[in-house]
């Protein structure tokens, strides 16, 4: 488990809004759950490759299971603008606080990077920026545009925070051109103010379906955790949500747990019901749903991303 202190030089509190939290359950794993230690020569490789350039992934900070089976195939999520998140959001595990400023040459690092992997597909996400006027959207439109000189051949998608309260934030972003589009909504909206309360369901859908208002050309892309007490007639409504709002992919996953400190788990759910939630998304016309235990809104992205193109190719050939 991803335990609460980070043992750095100077010991820290990872997560102080947390600390005084009463000490959450946590249930025991289920097989379906369990992976394999990372520890291969290619995920070790991809480890020095991102030291190397002072980055920070979300597939450490956010102790996600898949980091083995991704670096070993050398796929990383990127997380820009810094390790310290605004928000303070249940499940998170991601360190919160007051951010360090902006660095001006982290455009260039992240490019350099992605180039050097040799990636075919990148994503990149980010900490909440609330300190920032625009919450760091030039700053996503400078690393776009970093990769695309650096890695000319590289597909991006994007992870973003919700910029709330940041007009005109979006605009830069999407006009920057990402190739995936991608903000989650996490949860159901009767468990946001648990689990996500500084952020807003509405708005999250609406960021959603602006991009597509903004660039009909932008695949976008939105995902859930299951598994946070919500119920399944919710779910299903959440998937109407999304597809009013035109997005184009879903993922669903499993909650885990970070700590004792985070949300508990309410229930681990069978990868029968993950195939069923699968089912129902593609028949309400989600071109691409990844729904399972371990799915993670990065799992498998350059993967997915080609199966995204070749559904939107078979649907524009037989729209009926």
């Amino acid at each position: 488990m991803v335990t609460l202190i980070d043992n750095t030089s100077k010991t820290e509190v990872r997560h102080p809004e947390k600390a005084a939290r009463a000490d959450a359950p946590l249930l025991r794993k289920p097989a379906w759950i369990r992976v394999k230690a990372p520890g291969s020569p290619a995920y070790n490789k991809t480890r020095e490759i991102v030291k190397e350039h002072g980055l920070v992934t979300v597939c450490e900070e956010a102790g996600c299971p898949n980091i083995g089976e991704c670096w070993t195939k050398r796929h990383a999520t990127l997380m820009i603008m810094g390790d310290t998140c605004t928000r303070a959001c249940a499940f998170c595990n991601v360190r919160t606080g007051m951010p360090s400023p902006l660095d001006p040459k982290e455009p260039g690092h992240v490019g350099d990077t992605v180039a050097k992997l040799g990636l075919e597909h990148v994503v990149i996400t980010s900490v909440d920026r609330d300190d920032l006027a625009d919450g760091g959207a030039q700053h996503f439109a400078e690393v776009i545009q970093s990769i695309r000189a650096c890695a000319p051949q590289t597909t991006i998608e994007i992870l973003t925070p919700d910029f709330l309260r940041k007009d005109g934030a979006l605009e830069i972003v999407v006009a920057a051109k990402p190739d995936v589009f991608n903000h989650n909504l996490e949860t159901v909206p009767s468990r946001y103010l648990a689990i996500r309360p500084g952020a807003r369901y509405f708005h999250s859908l609406r960021l959603l379906q602006q991009v597509k208002e903004l660039d009909p050309t932008i695949f976008t892309k939105s995902g859930i955790m299951v598994g946070l007490g919500e119920k399944r007639e919710e779910v299903l409504q959440l998937m109407d949500d999304l597809r009013v709002a035109n997005v184009d992919f879903l993922t669903i996953g499993q909650y885990l747990q970070p700590s004792r400190k985070h949300a508990a788990i309410d229930r681990y759910v069978d990868p029968d019901e993950f195939k069923s939630y699968e089912r129902i998304a593609l028949a309400k016309g989600f071109l691409l749903v990844s729904s399972s235990p371990l799915t993670r809104s990065s799992y498998h992205a350059g993967d997915d991303f080609a199966r995204l193109r070749a559904a939107r190719a078979a649907k524009v050939s037989s729209p009926n």
